[in-house]
């Protein structure tokens, strides 16, 4: 078959990486578009991934995502066309290639682990011909989108599927120059353009400035070229300049602090303390989470205690990853699940 993936934003990189290799491995020829946002071109480069760069980020005004929408998705299409018929197209969330499979009446699935953003899921799920979901999201929830007669639905965490072969490599601990004597913190700030998070993060700004204080070992990892900027002007905090080994960087780590998904998810699926300060409305996914306790929200500056690990040189030396009881979930899964439309690979 003949497969077209579409990548909007840094973790659907991550998410897809696994997918399309064995789609490849069995034959099928994969096609890659991606948008120019985050670090997603940059993690397109690092892990090997074959694609066409089209479109960027708009802006987070829904006026600017309309606009953006409909530029992207034409652009889509005429990409498309150039390059003949598609038999399935894929998409983490990304409105565009729903938009553009549609249009070219080509079978779309798509994915996603947060059910409250509203407007992408409007679009995705009415377009789409099936909805692949974490089993922690009730099917009520989708019934507003008319997810429910399409949904495919994974045990546990994206997470543990597309992260069921990595190991840890030390080598990022170097990168950064960090002294692996020390406690390490790693800290994802908010989504400033996503529409479903459009709140100040007065506790987010006090927790940095409790890290960089208390002279905490603190990684930021930031979304955008403005991010990066405020956060050299405050100093204190190690910047990577480019994408980085993030899922090394967060094993490694004493503790996780994020005010978005992604990354809180890993760490939970990594086996490392982690605080979610994302101030919008919880999923499904995350309150299960917290309910279980593997996952802490952080209300309160005051809250954070880094709670010293093992040390990753010792954990090296041992040959041994910082959580290697950690949940592994087959990603063959998870890929047979998104070929629904076509019957499957």
């Amino acid at each position: 078959m003949r497969i077209w993936i579409d990548l909007t934003n840094s973790p659907h990189v991550l998410v897809m990486r696994p997918v399309i290799e064995l789609l490849r491995a069995e034959g099928h020829k994969v096609h890659v578009t991606a948008r120019d946002f985050a670090q997603t071109l940059q993690l397109c480069a690092r892990f090997g991934i074959d694609h066409t760069a089209i479109g960027h980020h708009r802006g987070e005004k829904l006026s600017a995502k309309a606009v953006g929408l409909a530029q992207r998705s034409g652009a889509l299409v005429r990409w498309a066309r150039r390059h003949g018929r598609f038999d399935l197209a894929l998409g983490h969330g990304s409105n565009d290639v729903s938009v553009a499979a549609a249009l070219l009446k080509i079978p779309c699935t798509t994915t996603f682990d947060y059910e409250w953003a509203t407007v992408q899921h409007t679009v995705n799920c009415r377009l789409a011909q099936a909805v692949v979901v974490p089993q922690a999201i009730p099917p009520e929830r989708l019934a507003r989108y008319g997810a429910v007669p399409k949904l495919g639905r994974y045990e546990g965490l994206k997470e543990e599927y597309y992260l069921a072969d990595f190991e840890p490599d030390p080598a990022i601990l170097g990168e950064l120059q960090l002294d692996t004597t020390q406690p390490l913190v790693v800290v994802r700030t908010p989504p400033e353009v996503s529409l479903y998070h459009r709140f100040e993060h007065d506790t987010f700004g006090a927790v940095l400035a409790k890290l960089r204080d208390g002279g905490a070992q603190t990684v930021v990892l930031p979304r955008t070229p403005q991010q990066r900027e405020q956060l050299l002007e405050a100093g204190g905090f190690v910047i990577p300049e480019r994408a980085i080994d993030a899922q090394s960087l967060i094993a490694y780590a004493d503790l996780m602090i994020s005010a978005g998904g992604t990354m809180n998810r890993e760490a939970v699926a990594l086996g490392t303390p982690v605080f979610t300060s994302f101030e919008g409305r919880l999923g499904a996914v995350d309150e299960q989470l917290i309910a279980e306790g593997r996952l802490l929200r952080l209300t309160d500056p005051a809250d954070v205690v880094i709670p010293q690990r093992a040390r990753a040189a010792d954990m090296t030396a041992a040959g041994a990853g910082p959580a290697p009881d950690r949940i592994r979930r087959d990603p063959r899964d998870f890929v047979e699940l998104l070929a629904a439309p076509v019957g499957g690979f």
